[in-house]
């Protein structure tokens, strides 16, 4: 960046998963030209992206999601070779399927069918013999899927960033928000004490986006939770490393998933909690029964996996009504882009990044994003909370 630029072809309001990507995709195509924008510090652990790994996955309940999800593989693949650095591991998915559960397990394997997913679905006994660190009766199955696996996050927004500024972004970081307006079809953003300018804006805010968006005279009903993931200190920890051991969902809402040993010493399980809370104020201290609860499941259907907590993390997630993401221009406002993750985006953080600078630079994305616009049906109506939407577990087993 030339000394005191403050004019920018394309501002990124937002550098956690999502705005690092977008942020990279951004300046492949226009060295020099783009601002990032970041609240806090680079990489901070007040929102949503930062932690050693988040799942990866095609097994989704609509073609749609497939096909998406399939183009995350490939945007991974890209950033990996041009990071020259591995960023997915491919350890294989199960999904546990109980008797009982609120979810629709045929929407999802057709979905797979239709997309030419590989998949096997296995008996309890066929779970064991393949992962013996399972302990599950004859009342459940599980879907494999071998493509599955997780993304390391904290290294993945890190080569976005890292690879944009090699590409001549500037990104700034402890600079808040504090006005943004329209100017000649561009934008005017006052961030951190100072006045930027930008022909292209994309907001990926997190649990901030309604705080960014009510600046352009636009809200979103969004509900933002605390929720938290827990590792555990496993005596056999070499059994649960990525070449031995899957990710793994179980497919109920309050879903319980986890994670091989990746990043930190210890087996990751967490378990939904969808607790509301105001992100500013946020308590950062654990759920203990929570913790108490992944004790206990881990006891029951992992208990190799239990040790000493080696410890929790808090996190955010942010909640539309229906569970789809946004990623759509802001009514009003064709030269800006936003998006929000809606609790599951990270595996596709790459792509959406993508997607964004394709619709601000070319006018249009391959995509089929026409469930995530501004002017749906579900997303307009508000009134309804995704606690109380039908679809809700369906689309929230999604989100890990």
């Amino acid at each position: 960046m030339a000394p005191g630029k403050t004019s920018f072809g394309y501002a990124v309001i937002g550098l956690g998963g999502l705005g690092s990507a977008a942020a990279y995709w951004l300046s492949k195509r226009a060295p020099g030209e783009v601002l990032g924008l970041e609240q806090f510090e680079l990489g901070h652990e007040r929102g949503e992206s930062q932690d050693h790994s988040r799942i990866i996955r095609l097994t989704y309940h609509t073609p749609e999601y497939v096909k998406f999800a399939q183009a995350a593989y490939r945007a991974w693949a890209a950033l990996e070779d041009d990071a020259e650095e591995q960023l997915v591991v491919k350890c294989g998915e199960l999904n546990f399927w109980p008797d009982r559960t609120t979810l629709n397990e045929d929407a999802f394997n057709r979905s797979m069918q239709v997309c030419d997913v590989p998949f096997e679905r296995l008996s309890a006994a066929d779970v064991t013999k393949r992962f013996p660190q399972f302990r599950f009766d004859g009342d459940i199955h599980a879907i494999y899927q071998p493509d599955g696996g997780l993304v390391g996050a904290i290294k993945a927004n890190a080569a976005h960033r890292r690879l944009a500024c090699r590409n001549g972004a500037t990104l700034r970081d402890n600079m808040p928000v504090s006005g943004l307006r329209q100017i000649n079809g561009g934008y005017e953003i006052s961030a951190g004490g100072q006045t930027f300018e930008a022909e292209k804006l994309i907001i990926a805010a997190g649990p901030w986006t309604n705080r960014v968006l009510g600046y352009l005279g636009q809200s979103v009903p969004l509900k933002v939770t605390h929720e938290q993931v827990s590792y555990f200190a496993s005596p056999h920890l070499e059994k649960f490393r990525p070449d031995r051991f899957p990710v793994w969902i179980w497919m109920i809402l309050d879903n319980y998933y986890g994670f091989p040993a990746y990043g930190a010493e210890g087996v990751k399980i967490a378990k939904d909690r969808f607790a509301p809370t105001d992100p500013d104020t946020r308590s950062f201290d654990p759920d203990l029964t929570n913790q108490d609860e992944l004790r206990q499941f881990l006891s029951r259907h992992l208990p190799e996996a239990v040790g000493p907590l080696l410890y929790t993390k808090t996190c955010l997630l942010t909640h539309t009504p229906d569970t789809d993401f946004i990623l759509d221009r802001v009514p009003g406002h064709p030269n800006c882009v936003a998006t929000v993750g809606a609790t599951h985006a990270f595996k596709f953080a790459s792509v959406i990044g993508q997607t964004m600078a394709d619709m601000l630079q070319l006018g249009a994305t391959p995509h089929d994003i026409a469930a995530f616009r501004f002017d749906r049906d579900r997303l307009k109506a508000g009134e309804k909370t995704r606690f109380e939407i039908d679809g809700f577990a369906e689309q929230q087993c999604a989100a890990h």
